[in-house]
């Protein structure tokens, strides 16, 4: 059960695009298509698995009263250290997302579960913990990248190659034909109104679940 609510808290209740609203400019500015949202979530969420895992490590070697700064210095060293090995191996991929890998370093979400988390937590936890945040911000990159590139571009995995690069360069799925498109989804006010759609039906989904929690349980007590 503890297993269960940690994910849950993470993945969903929790998630940093869709409740917390964190690090919302790259997340719309990289979900024009999935390739591009895959490649920021697996970046942020190395961001967030090395660093929960360092702070958790070095916590009780880190003053209290300065802790913010040193979070800052560390979250700093390992996303340009991330950003030189993307350079280096993915270089396609580092075109793509551009100043958006530097830019994870301001991201709240980093340092706010380095704090959290990884600052009162074991290694183990603190692992976990941004993993899964990782992945849940993944997963609302994805599911935002995948509507807006089948509506605004009509295929869906353009520019796989960017990430795997054994597969060839033009492979891609053509959902859509271009003339069945709409701009407007790989716009900017597309990219808001797509994330607000999705915010409005995971809330409706929370409110069903809520309702039918109370209705068992009255039913419960009635027997």
């Amino acid at each position: 059960m503890k297993i269960k609510i940690f994910l849950k808290n993470r993945l969903w209740k929790n998630n940093s695009s869709l409740v917390q609203l964190l690090g919302l400019c790259p997340v719309l500015a990289m979900t024009t298509n999935c390739v591009n949202a895959i490649g920021l979530g697996i970046t942020t969420t190395l961001v967030l698995i090395i660093t929960n895992t360092t702070i958790a490590i070095f916590k009780k070697l880190i003053p209290k009263d300065i802790r913010i700064p040193i979070y800052m210095m560390l979250v700093s060293s390992i996303v340009t250290s991330i950003e030189m090995l993307v350079h280096a191996y993915q270089f396609n991929l580092y075109k793509s997302l551009g100043v958006f890998i530097p830019l994870i370093v301001t991201n709240c979400i980093i340092v706010g579960r380095a704090d959290l988390i990884a600052y009162k937590s074991s290694i183990l936890v603190s692992f976990f913990d941004g993993f899964f945040i990782g992945l849940g911000s993944t997963i609302s990159m994805f599911t935002i990248g995948f509507i807006r590139e089948i509506l605004g571009n009509g295929t869906l995995f353009f520019g796989i190659s960017k990430i795997i690069s054994n597969i060839d360069d033009s492979f891609f799925i053509q959902v859509l034909d271009k003339n069945s498109t709409i701009v407007l989804a790989i716009l900017p006010p597309g990219g808001f109104f797509i994330l607000g759609c999705i915010i409005a039906i995971k809330n409706y989904i929370d409110l069903y679940n809520k309702k039918n929690t109370v209705k068992n349980g009255l039913k419960c007590c009635l027997k």
